[in-house]
């Protein structure tokens, strides 16, 4: 898990910190499926509060080793998006810790539902997904590469009763 070395920070698209997540994700996703356009598939300004969005990053020692994003899809539904850790820090839970704070955001803002997908080249962000309680909405034992993107969605209605607690 993080340590109390570990900051979260609420920052913009636009923020030089957030620089290391989105150049790491450009990479990653070309190695993965080639050239493609998934970090400029959203406007920035989606994943800004006016918006319903939000974006967070995870700092220690000055450097940002994790992140994500979450924007509105719908009235109820947040979806998130660019959840990252960088390479030289995986394996220690901050892609899950990311994913708690995106869900706490969400429920702050008001949503109640998150759906997100995951590319069917990526089988360690769908365990994070199923390991931290969202389900499927495609058939686990279907190729991956015939299922193409992965939905998931969790209902954030425990999670707020908790909050408000």
């Amino acid at each position: 898990m993080t340590t109390d070395a570990v900051q979260v920070r609420h920052v913009t698209v636009r923020d030089p910190q957030v620089r290391p997540l989105l150049d790491d994700l450009r990479l990653e996703y070309t190695s993965r499926y080639g050239p493609n356009d998934e970090l400029s598939s959203h406007p920035d300004d989606e994943f800004t509060a006016p918006r319903g969005g939000a974006f967070l990053i995870l700092v220690e020692d000055g450097l940002t080793i994790a992140g994500g994003a979450l924007r509105r899809y719908d009235e109820r539904t947040a979806e998130f998006k660019r959840i990252w850790t960088h390479p030289g820090h995986r394996r220690r839970g901050l892609g899950a810790a990311v994913v708690r704070e995106l869900e706490h955001t969400a429920v702050r803002r008001g949503y109640r539902r998150v759906y997100l997908t995951t590319g069917p080249r990526q089988p360690e962000a769908a365990a994070l997904y199923l390991a931290a309680g969202y389900t499927p909405l495609y058939d686990l034992d279907a190729d991956p590469e015939v299922v193409g993107p992965h939905p998931f969605e969790k209902d954030l209605g425990p999670l707020a009763r908790e909050i408000r607690g």
